[in-house]
């Protein structure tokens, strides 16, 4: 085998057109090895294979800087950059290396930590101003695609590299494909270039200043070569516009191009999955609830950003929903003005979105929707410790970043009905922009009636009146609250639970309350406790002689981190929550 043997893209520069080919298909292999067996991004990796053989020929890594987008692309760069015993070894090799662009990993070869979208271009810029203040020469390749160019950051770092005016190599990789089908104007605009090989009349890319080239054939590396050795050292804004197929070269994943983007490990001989055990889930369950309602009110609208599956909307569930079901792309701004929007307008929309990808749309949320308190909703998806690892991918931080937007009610249901009693009541309440924080610990029924109208003024609900010590457990980690409880009453305290449903704003009379029979006040959350709900509850108390437990994770940059060790290291097993709380009281 070749790629054993490259240790470094200097490996390559020595080898013929037929060599190459075969460290590409030797490259796709590997990434298959991988994906089979580890799980990963798929179908944009394997479409990737003979543009990075080919770029990483003609430029020369690492004087040459190369800027991944969303690194759904990099693991063929990963190959070729001394770490194909990521691909090639066994799952605890593949482990060691993660799914993204890392200088954690690899300092000399990646440039950047990238695991969300539209960025590249922007980052690229500054290594292109940077190199133009110290007079080097480096050649400056952004790597953008998997509808990376519907967000609004990518507009933004087009705008810049025309305006600076010097080389930079923009590679714009056209699978026609984002996450799901792509959605914009820009694409459009992609199509009619593909169509034209490149010579329609209106270009996008010219029309920003950039010098522009086509190559229809992305997926041959002798083709690849000679564009990418026609651009190299330019001194202009340039863009190379390739047309990829998504999953090229392994069937399955050319034949269902949203379905083989990411996955777990599968069966490399056939493309078949393991069978799962059937289970409810709030993706499938809420979006067949919203199917039947959409039947009954066409008002309300279904938005996604980039990840309908995050909603629970498959291609099937989209046509259902017809134009009841807006997806803009990967563009999380967009998605939240167009709400207020539409709220404002009379319309009913839900927007629902993956908690890390939240984070890249919080001045829209304070401005354009709760200063102008329109009644749009948020569902925010996989919040908490048991959902993505991945550094870039942490999906701790929704609660300190949406309690700290003034105006929006942040909702934390602890089971399926307390969430569609939650859903209903903020679709049909008229007054206020209101988040919901889905459990993210799985489907969990109760017989218990659960409110169905909610106050905008933050009301916990008791469900155990004790003494001396008061659990107060939100969301997803109510269920830990009820397990702390009960080892606490098997020591001998009765102990108050609390189920707070407000993440925002505390509740000052049940805290009030508590003062006169408790000593101590323990909060639960499943996220970063800095700035999280747990402190809020402290400090109200702060003046008073209350002692308060606040239970959360540190506020840190976790990177595939092991759960149970990671809630073990926060004092969060709920033996070590009942150790804390004897040693205190």
């Amino acid at each position: 085998m070749y790629i054993e043997n490259i240790k470094s893209p200097s490996d390559l520069k020595g080898l013929d057109i037929k060599a190459l080919k075969i460290v590409a298909d030797e490259t796709r292999a590997a990434v298959l090895n991988r994906v089979s067996k580890h799980g990963g991004h798929v179908g944009p990796n394997l479409g990737f294979v003979e543009a990075t053989v080919a770029l990483h020929y003609v430029f020369n890594a690492p004087e040459d800087k190369f800027v991944f987008d969303v690194s759904h692309q990099c693991y063929p760069h990963k190959v070729l950059t001394g770490r194909a015993s990521g691909f090639l070894g066994n799952v605890d090799d593949m482990n060691a290396i993660s799914g993204y662009s890392s200088p954690a990993e690899s300092p000399v070869y990646d440039n950047f930590e990238v695991g969300h979208t539209s960025t590249s271009v922007s980052l690229a810029t500054g290594l292109q101003k940077a190199r133009d203040v110290k007079g080097t020469k480096e050649n400056i390749i952004a790597i953008i695609g998997d509808g990376s160019l519907s967000g609004g950051e990518a507009f933004e770092g087009l705008n810049e590299a025309s305006e600076l005016g010097t080389g930079i190599i923009i590679v714009v990789n056209d699978n026609e494909m984002s996450i799901a089908e792509n959605h914009g104007g820009i694409y459009k605009n992609l199509r009619a270039l593909r169509e034209s090989k490149g010579e329609c009349k209106h270009n996008w890319f010219k029309a920003w200043g950039f010098e522009y080239k086509y190559l229809e054939e992305g997926n041959d590396v002798e083709k690849l070569i000679e564009i990418f050795k026609s651009v190299k050292d330019t001194d202009k804004p340039t863009v190379v516009h390739i047309h990829t197929e998504k999953g090229h070269g392994f069937q399955p994943a050319v034949d269902n191009k949203e379905g083989w983007h990411w996955g777990m490990p599968f069966n490399l001989a056939d493309g078949s999955r393991p069978a799962t055990p059937a289970f409810d889930s709030y993706e499938q369950l809420y979006s067949d609830w919203m199917l039947r309602e959409m039947k009954k009110d066409p008002t309300l609208i279904a938005v996604t950003a980039g990840t309908p599956a995050a909603a629970g909307f498959t291609p099937a569930k989209r046509k259902e929903a017809g134009s009841q079901h807006i997806d803009m792309g990967i563009a999380e701004e967009q998605a939240v003005a167009m709400a207020s929007g539409m709220a404002k307008g009379g319309l009913r929309p839900v927007w629902t979105v993956y908690s890390t990808f939240i984070q890249r749309t919080y001045d829209q949320i304070a401005q354009d929707l709760c200063i102008n308190s329109n009644p749009a909703v948020i569902n925010v998806a996989w919040g908490g410790t048991g959902t993505m690892n991945d550094i870039t991918h942490i999906c701790l931080f929704d609660i300190p970043m949406l309690c700290s937007i003034p105006g929006l009610i942040y909702l934390a249901p602890t089971n399926c009905e307390e969430y569609f009693a939650m859903l209903k009541w903020a679709i049909l309440q008229d007054k206020k922009p209101i988040a919901i924080r889905i459990p993210s610990n799985g489907v969990i029924h109760t017989s218990d009636k659960v409110d169905e109208v909610y106050s905008y003024e933050s009301k916990y609900k008791v469900t155990h009146k004790g003494s001396k010590v008061a659990v107060i457990a939100a969301g997803s980690f109510y269920q830990k609250g009820e397990n702390v409880v009960k080892i606490l009453a098997e020591k001998g305290i009765d102990a108050t639970l609390i189920n707070p449903r407000y993440l925002n704003e505390v509740d000052a009379t049940t805290l009030d309350s508590l003062k006169a029979n408790h000593k101590l006040v323990v909060t639960l959350e499943d996220g970063c406790k800095d700035g999280g709900f747990g402190e809020r509850v402290a400090s109200y108390f702060s003046a008073s002689d209350m002692k308060v437990l606040v239970g959360g994770v540190k506020k840190d940059l976790y990177d595939r981190f092991d759960v149970h060790q990671l809630l073990s290291d926060n004092r969060l097993l709920d033996e070590q929550i009942v150790e804390d709380i004897l040693e205190i009281i």
